[in-house]
């Protein structure tokens, strides 16, 4: 009996060190491929300022979390800007810094859910409070960090400026972000959810098979 035990506890580790040896390839790739879609940008002209464009960077670490949980989905996220910093920042790693934490909020909300609740409507339901969430999140971090940070190399007052040349109900920081910033979010939790959604099959086999 107690030579069994060691067996398969042999076996169980073995079967661990693959796993994790798996893991570490399948983030590194989705980490790659996330890099690589951070130069497809897409600004909507006429109705938010030019610099604020859609990405959809975020599909392979949403992959990543729903397929390996959460840690996975952050850790793509980091990744993907590390290498986005190193290939050089004009924000000094602030940029990257901030799409971490907002990547992040949406992966980590949307995997949660998924989860508690593992089909179709699960993720979803997923999708919904992921995009609610960058709405949320993606408001406070520009408000704190990113607009102070850009008021400092540009102007605070060009900022706003750009923003009231579109809408001129932008007066200042708060407005800026209520008529910007949360509603660009909510267009791109939308687009990611959309474009995620044809993958869940995959996604679903994959889960299964691990």
């Amino acid at each position: 009996m107690e030579r069994v035990s060691v067996v398969e506890g042999q076996k169980k580790n073995t079967s661990q060190k693959k796993n994790s040896t798996r893991n570490l390839v399948a983030v590194s790739f989705l980490s790659t491929i996330a890099f690589l879609l951070m130069f497809i940008e897409m600004p909507i002209p006429g109705l938010f300022p030019e610099f604020l464009k859609i990405d959809i960077s975020d599909i392979p670490a949403l992959i990543a979390g729903l397929t390996m949980g959460p840690i996975a989905g952050i850790a793509v996220e980091v990744l993907k800007n590390l290498l986005h910093a190193m290939k050089g920042s004009m924000t000094g790693g602030v940029g990257e810094l901030a799409n971490v934490i907002v990547g992040s909020a949406f992966v980590v909300a949307t995997t949660l859910v998924y989860r508690k609740k593992p089909n179709l409507k699960g993720l979803i339901l997923g999708f919904v409070v992921g995009t609610i969430s960058i709405v949320i999140v993606g408001s406070l971090v520009n408000y704190f960090i990113l607009i102070p940070f850009y008021g400092k190399l540009m102007g605070l007052d060009a900022i706003i400026g750009l923003g009231a040349a579109i809408n001129p109900h932008v007066k200042d920081v708060l407005s800026f972000v209520l008529w910007f910033i949360a509603p660009f979010n909510l267009i791109k939790g939308i687009l990611i959810s959309i474009l995620s959604i044809p993958l869940y099959k995959k996604i679903e086999q994959v889960i299964k098979n691990r």
